[in-house]
């Protein structure tokens, strides 16, 4: 696909979850679809006709084996924050119909222990994962999505220790 073409095509709407320990750091997970270090937090797609809300929840519990019981929601982002792709990676994803995603992000506080985290899902996302201090959470990030992430870590900032 040319870059032109790919400017064209729309954003999949999708939620981000940060998800906060009771020592204020955050869940990140090793994605199983990469070779070297590349952290993330959970996210996915919503559904036609689904609540962000509700897409959260499903996303967090299909990712992290987490209920909803489990947590606290206790912000989330005013808007939709997109980010692009990298153009290689467009026709490979989501069968090229999509240029990136735009994501409704949801600050939320873990409840419950580490031992009802369970990354070994239906489909898994992560290989592991770990508590992450904030300060340090964007140097791992996965590169194409560190813009977005500090977008992120600025909209929540108010609620991190």
């Amino acid at each position: 696909m040319t870059p032109e073409e790919i400017a064209k095509l729309p954003y999949r709407p999708c939620v981000g979850l940060m998800l906060m320990n009771d020592q204020g750091q955050i869940f990140v997970g090793q994605r199983n679809d990469r070779f070297e270090d590349a952290w993330q937090m959970p996210q996915g797609g919503v559904d036609k006709g689904e609540d962000p809300r509700d897409a959260a929840l499903r996303e967090l519990w299909e990712e992290t084996g987490v209920t909803g019981d489990l947590v606290e929601i206790v912000a989330e982002t005013e808007g939709w924050l997109p980010y692009d792709l990298p153009h290689d990676t467009v026709p490979k994803i989501w069968k090229g119909r999509y240029r990136g995603q735009k994501q409704k992000w949801f600050l939320m506080r873990f409840l419950g222990t580490d031992d009802q985290i369970d990354i070994e899902t239906d489909h898994p996302e992560f290989t592991r994962w770990k508590w992450q201090d904030p300060e340090r959470l964007i140097a791992e990030i996965v590169p194409f999505k560190r813009e977005v992430y500090e977008r992120v870590m600025e909209a929540f900032r108010g609620y991190l220790r």
